[in-house]
């Protein structure tokens, strides 16, 4: 199979995170923090089949404060553009980011909004159980993505997807369906625990192919 360097693919990352809502004296506080992006951290299988599975890995340099600085993100719930919480534009707004050794943590004021008291009754039930965010990047670039092959326990091949480099991220949101083990969405100091089952949808399923595709070809 040819490989398109030069082709831009869209990704959205089920992330499980470390969501909270901040604990104020007097008042009761609408502002939510967690963890969007989570590095050096393997995504449960993405796609297998008998012989192969299917793993996702952020590496620390692929999300730079740079990078975020430079990007329009919008804080939403389920992806729904429609649904916006906060906002970074160049930096700047009421969605602000911290980038660690971990990851990329986030917070913000839930707006009195319906949608707002939504996000914020969501997140004290634990009914929401991880972030997401989307991002591009050269996909079948090996300067932007690598990937590497072993064998597991059971025989079969394990192919791990590392995302070296992104072009821009373009939102975080609240998810029901995290996709990375290693983090898990909470009420602030009260972890909750995570759901590791694969998102079903649509647009994660195209992405998966975009995925599968690059792992068949050769090994950069």
């Amino acid at each position: 199979m040819k490989m398109e360097k030069n082709k831009i693919i869209r990704r959205e990352v089920v992330t499980p995170c470390t969501l909270c809502v901040r604990e104020a004296e007097g008042e009761d506080s609408r502002v939510i923090a967690g963890r969007a992006i989570v590095f050096n951290s393997p995504s449960v299988a993405l796609d297998e089949d008998e012989d192969t599975e299917w793993r996702e890995v952020i590496a620390p340099e692929a999300v730079t404060r740079e990078v975020l600085d430079a990007s329009d993100i919008k804080m939403t719930m389920f992806h729904d553009r429609q649904l916006i919480l906060a906002r970074s534009k160049g930096g700047k707004g009421t969605l602000s980011y911290t980038v660690t050794d971990e990851g990329v943590d986030f917070e913000f004021e839930a707006p009195r909004t319906v949608d707002g008291d939504k996000a914020l009754e969501l997140v004290r039930r634990g009914d929401i159980a991880g972030c997401s965010f989307a991002f591009s990047t050269y996909y079948y670039d090996e300067n932007y993505v690598s990937r590497s092959k072993s064998i597991d326990e059971r025989g079969r091949a394990v192919v791990t997807i590392t995302v070296r480099k992104v072009l821009g991220i373009y939102d975080f949101t609240l998810a029901a369906d995290p996709a990375y083990p290693q983090t898990s969405v909470d009420l602030r100091e009260a972890a909750v625990p995570v759901s590791l089952r694969e998102p079903d949808t649509e647009a994660v399923k195209a992405q998966i192919s975009a995925m599968r595709d690059a792992a068949r070809g050769p090994l950069l």
